[in-house]
């Protein structure tokens, strides 16, 4: 028998159930909501309910698949398993678990915090992908095949391939010096799973933005302003809702199947400008 090509078959998924943590705003929200408007049954958690509140209402308001939420902090393993055995409370089976919670922490070179700047921010953006993934690995696993397997993604970033820590997106003095170690130890984990749970058909890639409108990145965009960050772009834009929603539905659709352990720019090329080479002097 031929195989069904047909768009409607190949990224298919109607039905599914998705979660996605930090998914009360930003990205994480652009994702889910790219999910529900096609038919997935989408979860998002996060830890402000009332945001939560808010982001489920705008979400319906084009869904065709359930959407509801969880109130959870993953800055912990004991806040993971909160997540988890909540939802196991609700769910049987998980089809695709989006890690999409993430922080970062700007301060000064000579003075940086511990707490605040290295243990939080490598909590939430690099443990808290194993504790979620590996708590909730059995209902990704159930009923998997190698032809529609569970999907994780990571939503890892640009900053993880780019060692700039002290830029337009921190105060003047301040760098985000745990931020970019943080996003590439998220991509060595993204690999690290995918070899893990390609036996169990669970798939795990990583997406890397760049710069979105968030909350993350809304102190440089004001400091800097939007005309300045659009004319630093290739394609003379920021990121878009469709932009993180059409990378995140391929990824859990059937045509990303075979596809496992990769790391996905999606910031328009800006990183090849950042790394231009200088125009040439008079010596």
């Amino acid at each position: 028998m031929a195989s069904d090509l047909s768009i409607s078959s190949l990224f298919n998924v109607k039905g599914k159930t998705v979660l996605v943590t930090g998914g009360g705003s930003g990205i994480g929200k652009m994702m889910a909501t790219g999910f529900a408007q096609n038919g997935a049954n989408v979860y998002i958690a996060a830890r402000k309910e009332k945001q939560l509140q808010e982001a489920v209402a705008d979400i319906r308001k084009d869904a065709q698949g359930k959407v509801d939420y969880i109130v959870a902090n993953v800055g912990s393993k004991a806040g993971c398993n909160a997540l988890v055995e909540e939802f196991r409370k609700r769910e049987s089976k998980l089809h695709v678990l989006v890690n999409n919670s993430g922080i970062t922490w700007g301060g000064p070179y000579s003075d940086y915090p511990e707490e605040k700047g290295w243990d939080n921010v490598f909590n939430v953006n690099v443990k808290s992908i194993f504790y979620m993934t590996a708590g909730l690995t059995e209902l990704l696993a159930k009923d998997a095949t190698n032809m529609d397997p569970g999907r994780v993604i990571n939503i890892s970033s640009t900053a993880s391939v780019d060692p700039t820590c002290e830029g337009s997106l921190s105060e003047a003095g301040n760098g985000t010096w745990s931020y970019q170690p943080s996003k590439a130890a998220a991509n060595h984990l993204t690999s690290a799973l995918a070899l893990k749970l390609g036996p169990r058909h669970i798939t795990v890639n990583a997406i890397l933005p760049g710069l979105f409108p968030s909350k993350m990145t809304a102190f440089g965009i004001r400091k800097t302003g939007e005309d300045s960050f659009n004319a630093s772009q290739p394609t003379g834009r920021f990121g878009r809702v469709e932009d993180a929603a059409g990378l995140a539905l391929f990824l859990a659709s059937p045509a990303s199947a075979h596809i496992t352990g990769t790391h996905t720019l999606l910031d328009g090329g800006a990183r090849y400008r950042r790394h231009a080479i200088a125009p040439a002097t008079k010596l």
